[in-house]
């Protein structure tokens, strides 16, 4: 893929049908975006929360639908650059130390380097490279003061901590709503932009977010293994009947529609080598770009290096 990124970059021209251009492009980042995320089990819809809870935030603030648009992508592919972290320290259940974070600490940077010379990496380059920054100077990799600090970043830190907290990980389980809440509340202007912390609190106290929390994608539920406790992800396209596998244990489940709720109930059998290679959400990921491309206006869109 990136040599097929290189080769398309030596031809320096704007294709005809450039939004078409940009929609693959764009697909091919997310992809590799999905694909960085399943290398934790304990994170499965991560990019989309981060992703739907950025476009409500950034509505709410009142952006532009072409801002909106761009944050929506930004959110999903903030990550990007947790590619380079080796496995040990991303899936570590006990506390990490100074040099682990270290080393979690260049993510953001390392993401930034992946966007460099892409022809859409402008779009969402504040929001790899940025959302570890924080308005009190303490944030990584640069320490950032408040007003230095991109709109795309600030929104994209504040979805990235609410998902984190209310979120199973491998060192602990989902805080309440509450205690999330009250963290924000302190930490608002501190740790979290001010207006965009504002923000989320009164979605989160209406409840505008409740759809989105403990799911993968519109409608479909995060489901927890019986065995040990990690997620286990559903696409967009499974149906009842098709065989989903548990990251952490290989245990296989069959998927159920019941009551119209999505539920898995064990097979008793240990997943295939094939259930348990990691398979992108092509729709959900061609949901995503077709709602945000068509409002972003197509000169924003592919810039190639002259």
């Amino acid at each position: 893929m990136l040599r097929w990124f290189q080769q398309f970059q030596a031809e320096k021209a704007l294709p005809a049908d450039a939004g078409q251009l940009s929609k693959d492009l764009l697909a091919s980042l997310m992809v590799m975006a999905w694909f960085v995320e399943a290398k934790d089990p304990y994170t499965g819809g991560h990019l989309w929360r981060v992703s739907r809870y950025a476009n409500l935030l950034s509505r709410a603030g009142g952006l532009p639908e072409a801002d909106i648009a761009r944050v929506t992508l930004g959110g999903f592919l903030h990550d990007l650059g947790k590619v380079a972290i080796p496995d040990a320290i991303l899936n570590k259940t006990g506390k990490l130390n100074d040099s682990e974070f270290a080393v979690i600490q260049t993510h953001p940077e390392a993401g930034g380097r992946m966007l460099a010379g892409h022809p859409l990496g402008h779009l969402v380059a504040a929001a790899v490279e940025l959302h570890h920054e924080r308005p009190d100077g303490r944030g990584y990799p640069h320490g950032l003061t408040a007003s230095m600090i991109p709109t795309d970043a600030a929104i994209i830190g504040v979805c990235d901590a609410f998902d984190a907290m209310t979120s199973l990980r491998s060192y602990r389980k989902p805080m309440p709503l509450d205690k999330v809440l009250g963290i924000f509340r302190d930490e608002s202007g501190r740790q979290f932009n001010q207006f965009w912390c504002n923000q989320l609190l009164v979605l989160a106290e209406r409840g505008e977010l409740n759809a989105i929390m403990g799911h993968s994608d519109d409608g479909i539920p995060l489901h927890i293994c019986p065995h040990c406790g990690p997620t286990v992800l559903q696409h967009s396209e499974d149906k009842p009947g098709d065989l989903l596998a548990c990251g952490v244990c290989h245990s296989e489940m069959e998927l159920c529609a019941e009551h119209d709720q999505w539920t898995i109930k064990p097979t008793g059998r240990k997943a295939s080598a094939e259930q348990l290679q990691p398979k992108a959400d092509k729709q959900l990921i061609k949901r995503l770009i077709e709602e945000s491309v068509s409002h972003i206006p197509l000169e924003q869109l592919v810039r190639f290096e002259r």
